[in-house]
């Protein structure tokens, strides 16, 4: 498995994910925005999201579960999207 920034250029990372020995190409979110990582890693088949801060990008303790729950969920679900390329 690679841990990789996501590429300047899109699918740059193509001969590591169809190598037979490599199992997964994971993405990081390299600073972008979680609207920007999920525009790049949707241009970049065959990888998936590693995203940390993306990943918490508008989330607060200061926020009521109900909306929390709901902004995580929307969250994940664009995430998911992003990796099904």
């Amino acid at each position: 498995m690679l841990k990789l920034t996501l590429p300047e250029e899109d699918n740059f990372y193509q001969a590591c994910i169809q190598h037979p020995n490599v199992i997964r190409v994971v993405a990081l979110s390299g600073g972008y925005s979680r609207e920007e990582s999920n525009q790049r890693l949707s241009r970049n088949n065959g990888m998936i999201a590693s995203f940390s801060r993306a990943l918490t990008e508008g989330l607060s303790a200061q926020q009521s579960d109900a909306y929390f729950s709901r902004t995580l969920d929307q969250t994940i679900e664009s995430i998911y999207q992003a990796s099904a390329s």
